[in-house]
């Protein structure tokens, strides 16, 4: 063990000692480390570095039977049971996991490392599976919960164990995104043609791309405020409190760079922890800082089913914290429920 990880152990232990209920991702802030190096400081006692075959590794979860995922980004945490079902790796871009329950869009160039992890919170063990990126910041986390196979996720650590089992881990830094063009170098007649013409949601990407635009930017320019409509972020918690009164399926879709998770259904318990904005239900948990939200918006895009209309959240950054749609399939029409709800939104 080198005395850099000796010193870092030793920080963190000190650092739990003090707060004992701090968690990982706050002891990594607090101690400037990435949460993958303080991670790597439990390599051989309670974490087992896994082999990077990350494809192989997803497709026998399912096997655990019914885990926790979780998806997070600096704002908002997204916690979802149920069982890893028909994963789909055939795509170049992103990998699928499309049911019910789980349901990912999953982009493996930004996976670098595996990890298992048991940890012991008082009388409870809790067994997970942790996935980084190149940063260190975890892109994804697998937790079992009483109703997992525990057998089952031995077998897949002693499967996919790595012959590396060293507490050294190297991380580097994400490039900055590109400046923001100014306005007066933008084709914006083009481009509000181009949204009014849409016939996918997915195509909008790439239409801010092929016109050189943030995605920020894009809903300020856009062809009219029916399309994108800036509100006040306190609309997201009338929003859902008249999806909780009224029973309105939703869809909450929470990412990273390495993977975005999605809900699809009703929800039902609402609740406030300090600047915290959660849904506390059974297999589905949102946690939302909402002293971090800059910018939220109503967006309408046009598509071959009619209009999708989405409520987009930004930090500072002009990055996605969290999309909330009303819960729609391909060929099947936008809830006008989910619509209503959105119009008194101010």
């Amino acid at each position: 063990m080198n005395t850099q990880t000796e010193t870092l152990q030793d920080r963190w232990e000190a650092l739990k000692t003090a707060n004992p209920r701090m968690r990982i991702r706050n002891a990594a802030q607090e101690l400037k480390v990435s949460e993958v190096e303080l991670l790597a400081t439990q390599i051989n006692d309670t974490v087992t570095r896994l082999k990077p075959e990350f494809k192989e590794i997803l497709s026998e979860v399912q096997t655990l039977g019914k885990v926790m995922g979780l998806t997070r980004n600096d704002e908002a945490v997204h916690e979802r049971k149920g069982v890893y079902l028909n994963p789909d790796f055939s795509s170049p871009h992103a990998g699928l996991f499309v049911n019910p329950d789980i349901d990912l869009r999953i982009f493996l160039s930004h996976w670098k490392t595996a990890f298992a992890v048991t940890e012991q919170a008082g009388s409870i063990t809790r067994k997970s599976l942790q996935f980084f990126g190149k940063d260190g910041e975890a892109i994804h986390k697998i937790y079992l919960t009483p109703d997992s196979v525990e057998v089952a996720f031995d077998e897949l650590v002693t499967k996919f164990k790595s012959e590396d089992q060293s507490q050294h881990e190297t991380t580097e830094p994400y490039s900055p995104s590109a400046e923001e063009k100014p306005d007066n170098e933008i084709d914006v007649t083009g481009f509000q043609a181009g949204w009014e013409s849409l016939k996918d949601t997915h195509d909008f990407f790439m239409l801010l791309r092929k016109h050189g635009l943030s995605r920020v930017q894009a809903l300020r320019l856009a062809p009219s405020e029916h399309f994108a409509k800036q509100i006040d972020k306190d609309s997201i918690v009338s929003m859902l409190e008249k999806a909780v009164e009224l029973q309105v399926p939703i869809m909450v879709f929470i990412g990273n760079k390495g993977n975005i998770q999605i809900h699809t259904g009703e929800i039902q318990k609402l609740m406030w922890h300090e600047n915290w904005y959660n849904i506390l239900d059974p297999d589905f948990n949102m946690h939302l800082d909402m002293s971090k939200i800059d910018q939220c918006w109503i967006v309408r895009k046009p598509t071959e089913d009619g209009e999708v209309t989405a409520i987009e959240v930004f930090n500072k950054a002009g990055e996605i914290i969290v999309q909330f749609f009303g819960k729609r399939k391909p060929g099947i029409p936008e809830l006008q429920s989910w619509r209503d709800i959105v119009a008194e939104l101010k």
